[in-house]
């Protein structure tokens, strides 16, 4: 009897002692993973950048000049790591290689009238830009949740100024309150704070990782407030309401446009849904088309006015807010 409670007192022992071991390392694991997390934000922009926080006319992201067009792998950089992936470019290389590698096998079975090399290289391009066009759709609605979140953001910022606490103590608040993915960059701005950068750098290096217009607006209102004075939660609140109005006047733009929208999505995609019905319905119909000088002429300019006709269009129902 006293052997077999003596072995139960080891068993338990030994779990309770690896239990405890199993809590302490995942513990320890967790501090070092925040640890690296925070470190991070620091090591990934060591470098000095020279941001101007207030808007600029001849400065803006959708039109940069020629020197940051041809610069291809920073820009690709700058796209994946806006849209929250942890794709490198070596990995998007190789993923845009494997789409091609199929198109163009694929292409082997796709009935067009043209030579196949350049079928598999037209398909594979196509392919090819997948991924890139995956990254890019990421991209932008990662930016469209964080415009949508920064309103209730910065009322969260003001609400937690105006009961007393310090701007650090209320972007650390912030990040731990708000959802994904804002949290998370004013999180890396707490961190960078905490870590000891100073206030210009960490607000530039938030505007270049979350490059939206009203991201640079309360950065230049904390800014200016720093150097003037003034009640800062105020100004947060007076930026969210004109954030919040400028979504309204977004959404009445797009149901405005939403007919424009339409009628250029119906001309783009019937003449095409039209000559795939045709192919395989009656394919002897299109056939000299395809074999004729002149129908291949005919068919080319009919790509090249569907092309122009889209672009006029939706420069025609685009409208910036």
């Amino acid at each position: 009897m006293n052997t077999i409670v003596a072995f139960c007192f080891i068993v338990i022992l030994a779990l309770l002692l690896a239990s405890i071991g199993i809590g302490l390392r995942f513990y320890e694991k967790q501090r070092r993973k925040r640890l690296v997390s925070m470190l991070r934000t620091v090591t990934e922009n060591g470098e000095e950048h020279h941001v101007n926080l207030l808007i600029d006319e001849t400065d803006k992201k959708d039109d940069e000049g020629l020197t940051g067009s041809l610069n291809i792998a920073e820009h690709i950089k700058n796209v994946l790591n806006e849209s929250g992936l942890d794709w490198t470019i070596s990995r998007l290389a190789v993923t845009s290689s494997a789409t091609f590698a199929i198109g163009a096998i694929l292409s082997l079975w796709v009935p067009l009238p043209s030579a196949p090399a350049l079928r598999a290289l037209g398909i594979g391009l196509c392919t090819g830009a997948v991924p890139y066009f995956y990254v890019t759709k990421k991209r932008n609605g990662r930016l469209a949740a964080l415009e949508t979140q920064l309103p209730d953001a910065l009322d969260f910022l003001a609400r937690s100024m105006r009961a007393g606490h310090a701007f650090t103590i209320s972007l650390e608040m912030v990040g731990e309150e708000i959802h994904e993915p804002l949290g998370q960059e004013f999180r890396a701005l707490f961190n960078e704070q905490n870590l000891g950068a100073s206030l210009d750098r960490s607000f530039a290096n938030f505007t270049r990782k979350v490059p939206i217009p009203d991201v640079r607006f309360f950065c230049s209102a904390v800014t200016l407030q720093r150097q003037t004075g003034g009640n800062l939660s105020e100004i947060l609140n007076r930026l969210s309401h004109i954030i919040r109005e400028r979504f309204r006047l977004k959404g009445q733009v797009k149901a405005v446009s939403a007919h424009g929208k339409l009628t250029s999505i119906i001309l783009t995609l019937l003449p095409l849904a039209t000559l795939g019905g045709l192919m395989i319905t009656s394919p002897e119909y299109l056939t000299p088309m395809f074999n004729d000088p002149l129908g291949q002429k005919i068919l080319a300019g009919g790509a090249v006015a569907q092309v122009i006709g889209n672009l006029v269009i939706r420069k025609i129902i685009k409208i910036k807010v």
